[in-house]
């Protein structure tokens, strides 16, 4: 597949593009000095810029299914992380999008989260990638092309430890920089992994540090220091590999990604598509360092008070044990964050070995599933787990 739509000036790095030579004179180019921050072009960023859950419920509630064929195994009833389509008894498609907003002003860095997020969709499926698609908008004449490159380079690099190509993709001229990547990969039917799965005494299990919305939050107020920043692009570039082992596991449940409708979005949609409910213990949370300090600064971003507003009445959180602070944190959305994991209890030892296998030093059991209405309860107790 070549890029269906070249703007003139546009950089041609990728993978299976073919464009015809255009006039630079075409276009007014911008040589920008200083470097232009990619998140002041931006009104929001990563996964901080999704659509609120409630809001999206409600955009959704009244689309059309369309055709269901049998050969799809998953699609959009559950909220899943990808579309699953299976070709035989052995080989099942895995097909899913993500592009956002820049949450760095590094277009390396950008490029290489956006891309590392995109595939994380594929992992959480229980499966492997085969090929990614670029999506690309910029802003043409507020971005030098020299940036645009860098940005389509670092999700090229993502996508090169991946062991994939990007195979082609579609580029625009658009207000704000946007990029991103479809991502197609493999899965064995037997092994596909949703967020339906989990049953009442499952362990849940965190792949990665929460914090990434309050970390994009103290960069975009110029107070991350560059000790944060380093944990932040090294969380964000992490790619979820384990999930391709897990999918491999009878004993796991459940599995998703914790992106843009934080922690307890994402928990919540498993407890809703699985029927069940489940209990968080915050002192168990693997959290990003100094994330007191930047909380004390208001560093929370506009989307943890939309998550909130959409899915609090579906939560436990005591008051008199937890603040504001607690709370952003549990609705902050993470950009490429960790794999959240339902599985029985005999199996937790191997699901660590698996992530610790794989570079996941903060992997943790962090609650459990129980029985009842879809709900979560948000406790403080060493043996809540």
């Amino acid at each position: 597949m070549a890029f269906d739509y070249p703007p003139p000036g546009w950089p041609t790095t990728m993978v299976g593009k073919r464009t015809t030579a255009i006039d630079a004179d075409d276009i007014e180019l911008v040589t920008a000095s200083p470097p232009v921050r990619l998140t002041a072009l931006s009104h929001g960023g990563g996964c901080g810029c999704k659509i609120a859950p409630q809001v999206l419920e409600q955009i959704l509630a009244k689309a059309s299914p369309g055709l269901i064929p049998k050969q799809l195994l998953v699609g959009i009833e559950t909220s899943d992380d990808a579309a699953v389509y299976q070709l035989n008894a052995n080989q099942a498609i895995i097909a899913t999008t993500d592009f956002f907003m820049p949450i760095v002003d590094d277009p390396f860095d950008f490029g290489s989260i956006a891309a590392t997020n995109a595939l994380s969709d594929v992992y959480a499926m229980g499966g492997f990638p085969l090929f990614a698609l670029a999506v690309v908008g910029m802003p043409v004449n507020k971005l030098p092309l020299d940036t645009i490159r860098r940005i389509i380079e670092g999700g090229e690099a993502t996508c090169a430890r991946a062991g994939i190509p990007v195979a082609g993709g579609h580029t625009i001229d658009s207000v704000e920089p946007i990029y991103g990547l479809v991502a197609i990969g493999m899965v064995h039917p037997e092994n596909v992994k949703r967020n339906s799965g989990a049953r009442p005494g499952d362990k849940l299990i965190l792949g990665k540090s929460l914090g990434v919305g309050i970390y994009s939050a103290a960069l975009k107020k110029n107070l991350l220091s560059a000790t944060g920043y380093a944990a932040m692009i090294s969380s964000t570039t992490q790619l979820n590999t384990p999930g391709r082992s897990l999918g491999c596991f009878a004993g796991v449940h459940a599995m998703t990604d914790v992106t843009g409708f934080g922690l307890l979005g994402h928990l919540a949609e498993i407890c809703r598509a699985s029927e069940v409910s489940a209990t968080v213990d915050y002192s168990a949370l693997p959290i990003l360092p100094n994330i007191a300090a930047y909380l004390e600064k208001g560093c929370v971003t506009g989307a943890s008070s939309r998550n909130w507003e959409s899915y609090g009445n579906w939560v436990n959180l005591p008051k008199k044990e937890f603040g504001d602070a607690e709370r952003a944190l549990l609705t902050d959305p993470q950009t490429s964050g960790g794999l959240l994991v339902a599985c029985a209890p005999e199996v937790v030892p191997a699901v660590l070995a698996i992530f610790l296998q794989d570079g996941f030093h903060r992997a943790t059991v962090i609650g459990e599933v129980g029985e009842g209405k879809p709900r979560i309860n948000i406790v403080k107790s060493e043996s809540a787990c």
